[in-house]
């Protein structure tokens, strides 16, 4: 009993007592090197076939990162809502909550992946044409889609385990779960690329693979947890109060994640336009804004969780001091990388390809868009504290005119009057103030509402 204990201890973070800042540090870091390794799945999906399949495959490849995202990120917003419910239990100290929510999770997980798989599926080819996708990759890209979504029941099974986790503060476990699969994937993709030369089906078929890994592992993890938190699949069922819950905060985050996908699958549509060059050098461009962004989103689950269980225990001001440190840990972790991958952007470039075409637009992402990205920090982590304190529609609501119509409404008039890729890649930075302003605004008037400031 006491080393099991001690073992429920190891793995979890006591957030209501004590300092919060190597807390939140302690929290978040894995959180976003978690998420680094799974970017880096489609990382190394691209470097492999950029140097070896040639920057057709490459664009292939590149080109349904905002696809991918429009279809899942619905249900990986419900997993949001997942980790607010189980960090409010938490903080009320209700096992049996915690219990029901985590039956609810994992049922949840099961159901979206089997409407996900359909979905990716079926809808590949149809959403890769209406986004004008360049007729010399459109069959490469269709292909790794359906490979892709032939693997999404083990992405959806490893996010929603680890939102358990991460819900009494365990973002080391499924760090390690992805260091294996990770490794996996980049040993799988240089013998089914450059041993077997499957191309694109090869990078596909490794994703796969390595998700399957990392799902199997997170859930004997949570077969091996003590209660409440076990997963037992005879006790699988969707309890009513806590998917009302979980939707109620999940939900708005998930339709704001899949309106905020649409209107980059819209700026998608805009770079395909400049021809597959632009869409490879893009590619390869955005790999590092979503590591970046990984920073940026670690730092707002930490205030998702912290907030959530200090605000359901009273304790307010702490509340201030999370999102205090929370918000400047995000600026300037997410400032350093902008600042580290930009300086040596000809050689983080050169690592997915070398044509003297791809890099011009994969340098002109960079110093317009990876630059400020932590700009992105003001609304991300104001919207992440929003939600631990129980508000998740009003961010998503902003975010959505801030970021998403805004955005759709640069590529529909401004794009056209100023053709060019910078002029594209201007409305990044523009979106991020405009919305950044709005969403701080909501959480500082939310707090006064509440008694925290």
């Amino acid at each position: 009993m006491m080393a099991d204990n001690r073992k429920e201890k190891k793995n979890s973070i006591d957030m209501l007592h004590g300092t919060l800042l190597d807390k939140i540090v302690l929290f978040a870091l894995p959180l976003a090197a978690s998420s680094v390794l799974q970017q880096l799945f489609n990382s190394v999906d691209i470097a492999v076939v950029g140097q070896f399949a040639g920057k057709e495959a490459m664009a292939a490849v590149g080109s349904n990162s905002s696809v991918i995202n429009l279809v899942i990120t619905l249900f990986v917003g419900l997993s949001v809502g997942a980790n607010v419910v189980i960090a409010n239990y938490i903080g009320q100290r209700n096992r049996l909550g915690i219990k029901r929510a985590v039956d609810t999770i994992a049922a949840v997980a099961l159901i979206s992946s089997a409407i996900l798989l359909v979905l990716g599926i079926a809808l590949a080819r149809p959403i890769l044409e209406y986004i004008d996708t360049p007729a010399d990759i459109i069959d490469l890209s269709t292909l790794y889609l359906r490979i892709y979504f032939a693997g999404i029941p083990f992405i959806m099974v490893f996010n929603f385990g680890a939102a358990i986790l991460r819900g009494k503060g365990d973002t080391q476990r499924p760090l390690y779960c992805l260091l294996v699969s990770g490794v996996l994937n980049a040993l799988l993709n240089v013998v089914l690329v450059v041993v077997f030369q499957l191309g694109v089906a090869g990078v596909g078929i490794a994703t796969v693979v390595a998700n399957c890994v990392s799902a199997v592992m997170v859930v004997r993890i949570l077969q091996t947890e003590r209660n409440p938190y076990r997963l037992v699949v005879r006790r699988l069922r969707v309890h009513t109060a806590e998917l009302v819950k979980m939707v109620r905060i999940g939900l708005p985050a998930g339709v704001q994640g899949m309106v905020f996908a649409v209107a980059n699958v819209t700026i998608q549509s805009s770079i395909n336009s400049f021809g597959s060059a632009a869409v490879a050098g893009s590619a390869a461009a955005l790999n590092f804004e979503h590591f970046c962004y990984y920073i940026i989103a670690s730092f707002a689950a930490a205030a998702v969780t912290f907030m959530g269980q200090n605000f359901a225990a009273g304790q307010k001001q702490r509340c201030r001091r999370i999102f205090f440190h929370s918000m400047w840990l995000s600026l300037v972790c997410c400032g350093v990388f902008n600042a580290l991958f930009t300086w040596q952007e000809a050689f983080f470039v050169s690592l997915f390809n070398n044509d003297p075409a791809v890099c011009k637009f994969a340098y002109i992402r960079m110093e317009w868009v990876l630059l400020v990205q932590f700009i992105a920090s003001s609304y991300e982590v104001a919207a992440g504290a929003l939600r631990g304190l129980g508000y998740s529609s009003l961010p998503a609501l902003l975010t959505v005119v801030g970021t998403c119509a805004l955005r759709l409404w640069w590529v529909d008039v401004v794009v056209p009057s100023h053709h060019s890729f910078k002029w594209l890649m201007a409305v990044y930075p523009f979106s991020w103030v405009v919305t950044g302003t709005m969403v701080l605004a909501a959480y500082f008037w939310v707090c006064r509402k509440k008694g925290i400031y």
